[in-house]
């Protein structure tokens, strides 16, 4: 009997002394960013290989809209890796500054075009302000259709792949003053360029360039 309860006791102390491994947070953070990536890219690469559900209207060239796509999947790509090579350049004295601008513009560039792009996709929802297509691309849009479509899928992948990369800077930063101030001036630069390119939509200012 305690031959019995020496091996059970034995057997509890060898189990509970393995180690349980589990991601880090700046692992976690980069698989994400990766995965969210590609999901875009598939989605661009599917129009540009010829797909067709899903489609908004009818375009004049088929020629160029799949290639417009194709470029599109294959920059979305290209930039799905970048989050994996994170880590690397987190450990590097050189490569850390320039990684925390890098998640910088595209955690600012990223939130700024969804939100832009929501709020015009609401106003033209209501009529207030209808999206307009480049005659050179388009035959017919469903504009309904489209900014349905956009505000579920399309800038909402905006949204959360800039909040991803801002969660990249966030963990690679870790607790100090510089984060707050990191996190701050994203925030302000997300609120400027907002504003810019809402000011834009109306006609306020010149062309504001957001994608």
């Amino acid at each position: 009997m305690s031959k019995g309860l020496s091996a059970r006791h034995i057997g509890c102390v060898t189990a509970s002394a393995v180690p349980r491994r589990h991601l880090s947070p700046l692992i976690t953070v980069c698989l994400l960013a990766a995965a969210w990536g590609l999901v875009y890219s598939v989605y661009r690469g599917y129009y540009g290989f010829g797909g067709t559900v899903g489609m908004i209207g009818t375009v004049k060239s088929t020629a160029e809209w799949r290639t417009l796509n194709l470029t599109a999947a294959a920059v979305l790509m290209v930039a799905a890796v970048l989050p994996l090579l994170a880590p690397l350049a987190s450990r590097r004295a050189r490569l850390r500054p320039v990684l925390l601008v890098v998640c910088w513009i595209l955690a600012v560039g990223c939130v700024m075009h969804g939100l832009i792009d929501d709020m015009q996709r609401v106003l033209s929802l209501t009529v207030v302000r209808p999206v307009s297509y480049p005659a050179s691309l388009w035959a017919t849009v469903d504009t309904r259709a489209a900014d349905i479509q956009d505000l579920a899928f399309n800038e909402t992948w905006f949204l959360i792949e800039g909040l991803l990369w801002g969660a990249l800077g966030w963990v690679v930063l870790g607790p100090s003053g510089t984060r707050r101030r990191w996190v701050g001036s994203a925030l302000a630069g997300v609120a400027a360029l907002t504003a810019i390119g809402m000011l834009s939509a109306f006609g306020v200012i010149g062309r504001f360039v957001i994608g």
